[in-house]
């Protein structure tokens, strides 16, 4: 995402909610949150470049308003509208729905006059973004 950051510039603003709601993966305070991605994962020094929210839930009874509202207008991911999470096991809110963000690294583009555009699963690479996101900013 820095990257992209770097490219767009001010034509760019990009939101990172963390969520630990897929495999507990995201089990850090929100305090260590900036540390964990500096030294941890994805470590080497990264400085993440986005706004980087608090912890949130994506999926349930217990989602975040913002996330209820993107799945209602992007219900599947533009790339791959079969994708679910594939272990039972790590499904751990209620209800679940079709709709629900599959794991972390799910992508929303979302254009200047704050509607959703288009839903990307978390297999589509950050960096093809890059086109999708230069068809919106002509509009």
């Amino acid at each position: 995402m820095n990257e992209l950051i770097d490219k767009f510039g001010s034509d760019l603003a990009v939101l990172a909610f963390p969520c630990n709601q897929f495999g507990h993966q995201e089990n850090t305070t929100e305090k260590e949150l900036l540390s964990t991605l500096k030294h941890v994962r994805p470590g080497n020094n990264y400085v993440p470049k986005m706004d980087l929210f608090c912890k949130v839930d994506v999926n349930g009874e217990t989602a975040d308003p913002i996330f209820k509202y993107l799945k209602e207008k992007l219900p599947l991911p533009s790339d791959d509208s079969v994708s679910f999470m594939r272990d039972p096991k790590c499904i751990i809110w209620n209800p679940v729905t079709r709709s629900d963000i599959a794991w972390n690294f799910e992508k929303f583009l979302i254009g200047k006059d704050g509607l959703p555009h288009k839903r990307f699963s978390k297999k589509f690479p950050t960096r093809q973004l890059e086109e999708d996101i230069k068809q919106l900013l002509k509009k």
